[in-house]
């Protein structure tokens, strides 16, 4: 894989702000209350595509990792998606410091199957792209508790490199790379065993970066809106929906929103399985591309 310099330079930038985001949480995390309780299971959500601690679909304001304030955390993950047409193999690992700051890599490789094959460019052939995420938790607490109700807010970034730069250009993409911005909040309230978050992100990417970034219909950072909810059927054990809204860029097909229905198990802190049901509309081809999310993420 190689990176041309304006690729080098974003990448420099997204390591600098990588570690001014360790600053500032050890910094914050020294201000913060000690001692407190181990975080309880799933509260620290599941590995999303894109490698950040939250549902399957979308980030979440939690640090992912079960770290507390004077602690560091980490998942890693395995995520395979098989839909009609398509599948997709994702896998990566991220770091949680001091629930503060949230530093993640992913690595997708998206198989066009019979498709790529009936485009001419083979049966097999296959888009990858590496992702490199920051998020920083800003304010609030994701847990109700008697003393706020605010939530959890993060905000974060994720920086995305595409291997298939010609391909894409044919297409429409006016770019391999870019840089998602995102704001989450989330809340957790016990009593009632429900989670609640939202997502606001502003992005070019078209596929979440896997057909490119920009296009012949529009080339401007849009916003979109992704919402998550689960209800806990009990401490190890999720239940819950997804919703993800995409912009649509490229001539050459529209771009569906995606969903998602969800359980999600975790056994112990250190393995949680997730399986879903997932509706990503039409890619490239008119037919639905519906099918079955499976996740493994193992951490501490």
């Amino acid at each position: 894989m190689t990176f041309d310099r304006g690729s080098r330079r974003l990448a420099r930038s997204v390591l600098f702000i990588a570690l001014s985001a360790v600053g500032f949480g050890a910094h914050a995390a020294e201000s913060d209350n000690a001692g407190s309780s181990d975080k309880l299971l799933l509260t620290g959500g599941v590995s999303e595509l894109e490698g950040a601690a939250g549902g399957g679909l979308t980030p979440w304001a939690v640090i992912g990792g079960y770290g507390t304030r004077d602690q560091i955390g980490g998942n890693a993950f395995y995520t395979r998606v098989n839909v009609g047409d398509y599948h997709l193999d994702d896998g990566g690992v991220l770091i949680g410091i001091h629930d503060r700051v949230e530093l993640s890599y992913a690595r997708q490789r998206f198989d066009t199957e019979d498709v790529g094959a009936a485009l001419g460019l083979g049966r097999g052939f296959a888009f990858s792209q590496d992702v490199f995420g920051v998020k920083v938790r800003v304010a609030g607490e994701a847990v109700l508790d008697a003393d706020s109700a605010m939530p959890q807010i993060s905000v974060g970034l994720q920086y995305k490199k595409n291997d298939q730069s010609d391909i894409l250009a044919l297409i429409g993409a006016k770019s391999d790379h870019g840089t998602d911005f995102y704001v989450s909040a989330t809340k957790l309230c016990l009593a009632h065993s429900l989670l609640l978050n939202g997502t606001l992100r502003l992005t070019k990417a078209n596929q979440i970066g896997i057909l490119g970034f920009g296009g012949d219909r529009h080339d401007n950072y849009q916003p979109q809106l992704e919402l998550s909810g689960a209800y806990l059927l009990s401490r190890k054990v999720a239940i819950g929906a997804e919703y993800r809204m995409k912009p649509d860029n490229l001539g050459i097909a529209h771009e569906d929103d995606w969903y998602d229905l969800f359980i999600a198990y975790a056994p112990a802190k250190h393995v949680s399985l997730t399986l879903a049901y997932a509706d990503l509309g039409s890619i490239v081809v008119p037919d639905r591309q519906r099918g079955l999310y499976a996740s493994l993420q193992v951490g501490f």
